[in-house]
C-alpha cells in the first residue's frame, strides 16, 4: 500500500520530475490524488513549456489506477499503474497507451523519440519512488 500511496502523490511525483521542472499548478496541486480528481502539470521537456491536465479515471485501491490525459500535447495519453504483492515484496506495472498529435509525423516523432523517452522518465521516477538507484 505504501508504493501505491507514494505513486499518485502529487509531491512525490514533483520531486521525481524536478530535471523537467514538473509542477502541479492546478486541481490537485499537493497530497495524494483520487479517484475522479484532476492535476494540471506545467513542465518542459524537449525545450518546449508544455502543459497537461490528467483526471484519476479508475482505481482499485493497493491494486490499480488509470490517468488519463483530458488537455495537453499528446492526442490521447492513457497511464494504467498494476501493483501486486507477493511475499512482502511490492510490484510496480505501468502500462502506457499514447500518439501524438500531427498524423504521420507524429506518429514518426512517437517511434523515433517520444517512445523511448516516456519509457526514460517512468523508469527514473520508479527509480526515485522504490529509492534504487542506477
Amino acid at each position: 500500500m505504501e508504493l501505491f500511496d507514494l505513486s499518485r502523490s502529487i509531491d512525490a511525483h514533483q520531486a521525481s520530475m524536478a530535471q523537467s521542472r514538473e509542477e502541479a499548478v492546478g486541481g490537485v496541486t499537493s497530497g495524494l490524488i483520487s479517484l475522479g480528481e484532476e492535476v494540471s502539470w506545467r513542465a518542459r521537456h524537449f525545450g518546449v513549456p508544455l502543459r497537461m491536465t490528467n483526471k484519476i479515471t479508475q482505481m482499485q485501491v493497493g491494486e490499480s489506477f488509470t490517468d488519463e490525459q483530458l488537455r495537453g500535447p499528446f492526442k490521447h495519453f492513457r497511464h494504467v499503474h498494476q501493483f501486486s504483492s507477493h511475499a512482502g515484496i511490492t510490484t510496480m506495472v505501468d502500462h502506457v497507451h499514447f500518439a501524438a498529435p500531427l498524423g504521420p509525423l507524429g506518429l514518426l516523432v512517437e517511434r523515433l523519440v517520444l517512445a523511448k523517452y516516456l519509457r526514460r522518465l517512468i523508469e527514473e521516477r520508479n527509480r526515485f519512488l522504490t529509492g534504487i538507484t542506477p
